[in-house]
């Protein structure tokens, strides 16, 4: 897709992730029930889990995750605050899976791509599945070095605990 910063456009679907990129790998239990994969599936479409996670929402906010949207993430405050863009290059639509990838734009501090993933499976477990690549791109993240893998563990926690909050019965309202 034009305008990504990263040649390997889905290859969050792929067995391997690419070489020459850090990843990350997730597969969480965080409910059970059709009911809580629905919810769970509802905020991650319309970007309430990365809302819970911490992050303001621009660009894609109001609008559900499709192929080619935009969305535009901020993290941080005052000077320290980042700007995160990303576009949307596939989602996934079974009846027990659903779910997207978004892969980077010009401007975001990384180059790569990550995929979430809801799960329905047959004994009723709602998993979430994250699989990223990526590698720095700015300057601010190269320097970064580990303390980067940190933030970006950190975020991967923060998203595993929203979609757990937006599973359970309440859909995330307490947070």
């Amino acid at each position: 897709m034009r305008g990504l910063t990263y040649p390997e456009v889905g290859a969050t679907r792929n067995d391997r992730l690419p070489g020459g990129y850090g990843h990350v790998q997730r597969d969480v239990r965080v409910g059970d029930g059709r009911a809580a994969f629905e919810r769970a599936v509802h905020g991650l479409f319309s970007w309430r889990m990365h809302e819970l996670a911490g992050l303001t929402v621009g660009g894609g906010g109001g609008s559900r995750a499709a192929p080619g949207v935009v969305v535009v993430l901020r993290a941080g405050w005052g000077p320290l605050r980042v700007t995160i863009p990303c576009r949307v290059v596939y989602t996934v639509a079974e009846a027990g899976r659903r779910g997207f990838a978004y892969g980077t734009l010009p401007g975001h501090p990384e180059q790569g791509e990550e995929s979430f993933l809801v799960v329905l499976t047959g004994a009723g477990e709602v998993r979430f599945r994250i699989r990223a690549f990526s590698r720095p791109a700015s300057l601010l993240a190269r320097a970064g070095g580990p303390l980067t893998r940190a933030v970006q563990q950190h975020v991967t926690d923060r998203y595993v605990k929203a979609v757990r909050n937006l599973a359970s019965a309440d859909g995330g309202a307490a947070e």
